[in-house]
């Protein structure tokens, strides 16, 4: 079962979220109502884009979890034989990225590029995008945020050395992506193309062997 959702908005959302709410308030004061009226809906559907719930992340051994909402859209294997899950962001899912393992950030490299749409193959290799990869002690784990035909703007908050336990919060895309992750060559993919998953809760892949300390 889901945890209870609670609302919350992701911080990157209120410098869009107030300035339509304060344009909405004064357009009311001056009794304006149809503009009140369109600027208040369209405030209440950027909060929705940029909310951020609290999600239950199961404490399974071996468990990695997703590292987006959205829709699965590509389950494959990198030329080293690393398995590969490719998740589509919608503009009506949670666009707040999580650790799909605990582990400590190797790297967070940045790429120029272009802006096609999320779901095209072609998508990971020319678009821009942020590759963050984790150490652990059980492997290497990269997720990579990728922009769509709306996303222009990759947020990512962690820096090399930072620790992450799984499920935590790290980054957004904004309007629109696609996520992927790229496994340790042990990882058993439990999830198919179409499925829907949901960012730090839904579990991804087991680790056939978890090595421990």
């Amino acid at each position: 079962m889901h945890a209870r959702t609670r609302w919350r908005l992701a911080p990157e959302g209120w410098p869009f979220v107030l300035p339509l709410a304060m344009a909405s308030g004064l357009a009311l004061a001056l009794a304006w109502w149809i503009p009140a009226a369109l600027l208040a809906v369209l405030g209440g559907g950027v909060a929705f884009f940029f909310r951020d719930p609290e999600r239950q992340v199961p404490d399974t051994p071996g468990a990695v979890v997703a590292p987006a909402d959205g829709r699965v859209i590509e389950v494959g294997q990198e030329a080293d034989g690393r398995p590969r899950v490719g998740i589509f962001l919608s503009l009506l899912d949670v666009h707040v990225n999580r650790a799909p393992y605990g582990g400590t950030v190797r790297s967070v490299t940045r790429r120029a590029g272009r802006f096609v749409a999320a779901y095209r193959r072609q998508a990971p290799q020319v678009n821009a995008c942020t590759q963050v990869i984790i150490d652990s002690v059980d492997g290497e784990f990269t997720v990579t945020q990728i922009a769509g035909v709306l996303a222009r703007r990759i947020v990512c908050h962690v820096r090399p050395g930072d620790a992450l336990v799984k499920g935590q919060r790290y980054g957004l895309i904004r309007f629109g992506s696609r996520t992927d992750l790229v496994l340790p060559r042990h990882a058993d993919v439990c999830v198919q193309v179409g499925a829907r998953v949901r960012g730090g809760e839904t579990i991804l892949a087991f680790l056939k062997e978890p090595q421990r300390p």
